[in-house]
């Protein structure tokens, strides 16, 4: 397989704050023509600490690279590939996958040529791909996708969550993927209306997840299905192990941190009221306009079918 020619990345990461980005973003990056000016954000960044192996770029690099030979013809698939890679590659707390500054540098420095592969449109790359919310931004949304979705080291469920573009771009920005029950309650009617072949997945993944996040206003989740406290020293040594651990795998799926799996008791509460909410929820019923562009129509009202939809399967062994 020919390898495409390696962008001339940091060897190591860095924190680049969002003024330097806004100021040096410009429409030719965001295209592709141009790359953004390496010497000036260079300076602009604080670099991270050389000894920790966690702020190499190269493994980063190379999972980049291989996702773009693999997914050349079908880039959105490309989503559910890299998430638990590159979640079980940087090893990182949520704390520092909360600093914007981490995946502004990942953008400007490490990969533009990802960002701008994955994202472009008819013309460029929207800007909140380089730089923006964590639901938005080209690498921080993988990262925090496996985080929200994995189910302790099994990360099974991440590869199904970002089969479905619209759970990137509706489910993750919602606070419910915090609790873990939730997601992964979620994730079981997913997985059933996907196994039925259900149409319109997308518009179903909007509704389903609305319902969820507006019921979740008077209905407390964590009272309803209970998780378990996370294990923390548990994550800190995977997160430690990151200096003597091999490469991840590019053709079956690596082990995450055995920091706890969700209460299977907890989902299986869930499902029920779920299953209702799926059943009450609007569907947005996708048209084809004259001009050739799809809109999205919501029909209040309609009940969604059921037909043929099992919900007592359970997701696989990682």
């Amino acid at each position: 397989m020919s390898r495409r020619a390696s962008f001339d990345a940091p060897e190591i990461l860095g924190l680049l704050p969002d003024a330097a980005v806004a100021k040096h973003l410009s429409r030719g990056m965001q295209s592709g023509q141009e790359y953004p000016p390496q010497i000036t954000l260079r300076k602009a960044s604080s670099t991270l600490n050389e000894r920790d192996a966690r702020w190499r770029s190269q493994p980063i690099r190379e999972l980049l690279e291989e996702a773009m030979e693999r997914f050349e013809d079908r880039r959105t698939d490309a989503d559910g590939w890299l998430a638990p890679r590159l979640h079980a590659t940087l090893r990182l707390t949520r704390a520092e996958a909360g600093d914007g500054r981490l995946w502004n540098h990942f953008s400007m420095l490490v990969a533009p040529d990802y960002v701008v592969w994955r994202h472009k449109g008819k013309e460029i790359a929207e800007s909140s791909r380089f730089s923006g919310p964590h639901y938005t931004q080209c690498f921080s949304r993988l990262w925090w996708a496996a985080e929200l979705f994995r189910d302790g080291r099994d990360y099974t469920p991440v590869t199904l969550a970002c089969g479905v573009q619209d759970v990137l771009n509706t489910t993750l920005r919602l606070d419910i993927v915090d609790h873990r029950p939730t997601a992964q309650a979620f994730l079981r009617i997913l997985d059933a209306l996907m196994a039925a072949g259900t149409p319109r997945l997308g518009d179903h993944v909007n509704a389903l997840s609305s319902a969820i996040n507006s019921a979740g206003s008077t209905l407390v989740y964590d009272v309803l299905a209970p998780d378990s406290l996370p294990l923390v020293d548990e994550l800190q040594d995977w997160i430690a192990d990151a200096a003597t651990a091999k490469a991840v795998p590019w053709d079956r799926l690596p082990v995450g941190p055995d920091d706890g799996c969700v209460p299977p008791a907890s989902v299986d509460a869930l499902l029920p009221l779920f299953e209702k909410l799926h059943t009450e929820a609007p569907v947005r019923r996708r048209i084809r306009a004259a001009d050739n562009i799809t809109v999205a129509q919501e029909v209040p009202g309609v009940p969604v079918p059921r037909t043929g939809v099992s919900l007592d399967k359970v997701l696989p062994p990682g």
